[in-house]
């Protein structure tokens, strides 16, 4: 393994398990384009996906207690998600991908541009089961479709006045589930090889160790502060999103 590819690899994991323990998501958004620089995508994305998941188990320790307080909140969203990446995959074949991932990233510049610079946040307070799995259907839908599986739930939860631990514990999970299936796939396909073995020998230790400091980060953070940052990072995302596609 030469300097270059170390690098990046150090690089992306910190990157990536930082705000991963930050946020509970937003790991492939700050890791992938380093690890594309040394890897093939295929190789990138087995590595960030799996990354992602050991470092959420830290991620979802941290906010167990607001997961079993409200477990029928959660699998509204981590149910129709799971049901909707199959369904995603299979609507590969007949949608441009491209073109809905530049839609996807417009609505999130949109959103996250117009609350980030606003004093007042955005406080849907009342309960909305239906609306909830619709949401996390959507998100598994994109998921299998276009890989922005976390980008609508992010947007949805970021609209809601919850305390930053009761955010975490529906987004958390649902991004851990959507990842399972994503990493579970990849194996199938063969893509977790000699390449990917070597990069995750470095990668997992670092992001793990970069997890916790994002996650000592969290702890600080008021909830009004963790709402800002989810706004915060669908502005991020969907900017992300449009620069892949447009270079």
């Amino acid at each position: 393994m030469n300097f270059d590819l170390l690098l990046y690899l150090v690089l992306g994991a910190v990157a990536g398990g930082f705000i991963n323990g930050l946020a509970g998501t937003g790991t492939a958004l700050f890791a992938l384009g380093f690890y594309l620089v040394v890897l093939e995508p295929i190789t990138a994305v087995a590595v960030v996906a799996f990354m992602a998941v050991l470092a959420g188990i830290q991620g979802l320790w941290i906010v167990r207690a607001q997961i079993f307080n409200e477990p029928r909140r959660l699998l509204r969203f981590v149910v129709p998600g799971l049901v909707g990446v199959p369904l995603g995959l299979l609507l590969l074949g007949l949608i441009n991908a491209s073109l809905l991932r530049i839609a996807i990233a417009t609505l999130l510049i949109v959103y996250g541009g117009y609350f980030t610079f606003r004093a007042a946040l955005p406080a849907f307070s009342r309960k909305t089961p239906l609306l909830d799995a619709a949401v996390g259907f959507i998100g598994g839908v994109l998921g299998g479709a276009a890989s922005v599986s976390g980008a609508i739930p992010s947007m949805w939860l970021s609209l809601r006045p919850w305390t930053k631990s009761e955010m975490r514990a529906v987004l958390q999970p649902y991004n851990m589930a959507t990842l399972c299936t994503t990493v579970t796939l990849l194996a199938v396909k063969g893509a977790y090889d000699a390449v990917a073995f070597q990069a995750l020998m470095v990668t997992v230790p670092c992001g793990l160790i970069a997890a916790q400091v994002g996650i000592m980060v969290f702890r600080r953070l008021s909830d009004i502060a963790f709402r800002r940052l989810l706004i915060g990072l669908t502005l991020l995302m969907g900017i992300g999103i449009m620069v892949s596609e447009v270079l």
